[in-house]
């Protein structure tokens, strides 16, 4: 190797041979290059003249404030190389490989960092800590803008897009963009079919919520109860809760196309177009007749004999 400065190969030639000859002068720490010695500083200064120009953090050194912008883009250019994920911190990636390591026998996972609340483990010390916040219920990220409050700071991270309007997080199936990765991940799962929350039933559902609002309609539960005054309507699911509050608000945010009609739901608009296109879905499987809403065929196949129908009615007469 050629060095066309002296003071460049002392220092090669000094970090070759073990020696280190920048010394702290508030500690006993020495470095190799000068450079080195600049940043060490910062640590007893407080000095983190890198500052993000996305949220109020600033970092020690440039290559910090380049893998924090990532967490603002949404951008994951550290790729595992035996799996497909991929993460925004190269510290995330190296903690993710330990999960890969070879010969990860029972004496290197008793090593694991374990809750001692549940049954779950982790891999650093750091994802421990930030999940007993789970369990303690200590929300220490407060949100600036509202009264908020996290149990983690990439939650508030996540949360303060919502309070910016950024929506960094880019389908790259269609134009949908998302405030959260967390709701990115969800939304996939339309291009993928992918439904891994399973009802004993047979039933598949995309979210953890849907199949619990589903579970519900085994159990007979309806958790999510109307508080406006004097309606004491409960219902199984949080989105029919949703619809339905529209209905005290008076809003008809379902406006039709056609004409100036609004309606309170979506399926209440679903019924008014039909009147103006003339499309009857709902058809008689026993004869030719179709209709234009479910409840006129309900009542039109009572005119049809089926052996249910027949048997209800032998059952009357007896």
């Amino acid at each position: 190797m050629a060095y066309s400065e002296n003071n460049k190969f002392q220092t090669h030639n000094n970090t070759q041979n073990g020696k280190r000859l920048h010394q702290c002068s508030h500690c006993s720490k020495t470095c190799s290059q000068k450079g080195h010695l600049k940043i060490h500083m910062r640590s007893h200064t407080g000095e983190r003249p890198y500052k993000c120009s996305q949220c109020d953090k600033t970092f020690v050194q440039k290559i910090h404030l380049k893998n924090h912008l990532n967490t603002h883009t949404g951008e994951r250019p550290y790729k595992c190389n035996m799996c497909d994920k991929s993460f925004a911190l190269i510290s995330n990636l190296t903690a993710h490989m330990r999960v890969h390591a070879e010969g990860l026998t029972k004496i290197c996972k008793e090593r694991l960092y374990k809750c001692s609340q549940c049954p779950m483990d982790f891999t650093t010390n750091g994802s421990l800590k930030r999940h007993m916040n789970t369990h303690t219920g200590e929300k220490p990220y407060r949100c600036t803008m509202c009264d908020k409050s996290f149990s983690q700071n990439t939650m508030l991270i996540n949360h303060m897009n919502i309070h910016t309007g950024e929506k960094p997080y880019h389908c790259n199936h269609c134009d949908k963009t998302f405030h959260q990765h967390a709701n990115l991940h969800v939304h996939m799962r339309t291009h993928t079919g992918e439904k891994p929350y399973k009802c004993e039933c047979g039933k598949a559902y995309s979210t953890k919520q849907s199949l619990i609002n589903h579970m519900n309609t085994h159990t007979g539960k309806r958790p999510y109860q109307c508080h406006h005054a004097q309606c004491h309507k409960a219902f199984s699911d949080s989105n029919i809760l949703k619809g339905h509050m529209i209905i005290h608000s008076g809003k008809k945010p379902y406006e039709c196309t056609y004409c100036d009609k609004g309606f309170t739901t979506n399926t209440n608009l679903k019924i008014h177009i039909i009147t103006h296109t003339g499309e009857k879905p709902y058809k008689c499987s026993q004869c030719d007749n179709a209709y234009t809403q479910s409840s006129s065929l309900k009542k039109h196949l009572k005119i049809h004999p089926s052996p249910h129908n027949v048997e209800t009615i032998s059952e009357q007469h007896v």
